[in-house]
């Protein structure tokens, strides 16, 4: 699958089947989000890794749209480390390239992911941090459901030229 394609294809699945996915390809996720740019190449992010079913099940208890959370093979939350920041508040940003590159790296392995949110929601970052015990200075940022799909997602052109704007609006 070539670049463009990934991009244009990827769509947020929320069905899973119960096929386990392989700590290679985890590492692959990892590495993909890693890679991603960051504000002085900070790289101000945190992965914790989740596959125990009893925490997917919490998830998607306390947050109302990760609710898939709970028949995924396993999660990834992502998280902002201000603790290694160069430039307050960029890893926000920072954090959401990383996702993204999941998220692609994911739909290119042939595996479904979909991004729920948890930053800013204060009640939401603190429900997660409280459920992984982030260190202080390490906020939730992204919570990722991550397994094989069980449903299929038709490529949908998104292109919207009345949003595109030249040299001024």
């Amino acid at each position: 699958m070539d670049t463009l394609d990934a991009i244009l294809s990827r769509r947020s699945i929320r069905k899973y089947t119960d096929q386990p996915v392989g700590e290679e390809q985890v590492k692959e996720l990892l590495v993909a989000a890693m890679a991603a740019p960051s504000a002085g190449n900070q790289q101000p992010w945190q992965f914790v890794v989740v596959r125990d079913k009893a925490r997917l099940e919490e998830i998607a208890r306390i947050h109302p749209h990760a609710t898939m959370a709970a028949k995924a093979q396993l999660g990834i939350l992502v998280c902002g480390d201000t603790r290694v920041e160069k430039y307050a508040g960029y890893w926000v940003i920072d954090c959401a390239a990383a996702v993204e590159n999941l998220l692609l790296a994911a739909h290119s392995l042939g595996l479904g992911a979909v991004w729920t949110g948890v930053h800013p929601m204060p009640e939401r970052v603190e429900a997660f941090a409280k459920l992984f015990g982030a260190p202080e200075g390490v906020i939730p940022h992204s919570f990722i459901p991550v397994g094989y799909p069980a449903e299929e997602k038709k490529r949908e052109d998104r292109y919207r030229p009345e949003r595109v704007h030249l040299e001024r609006f």
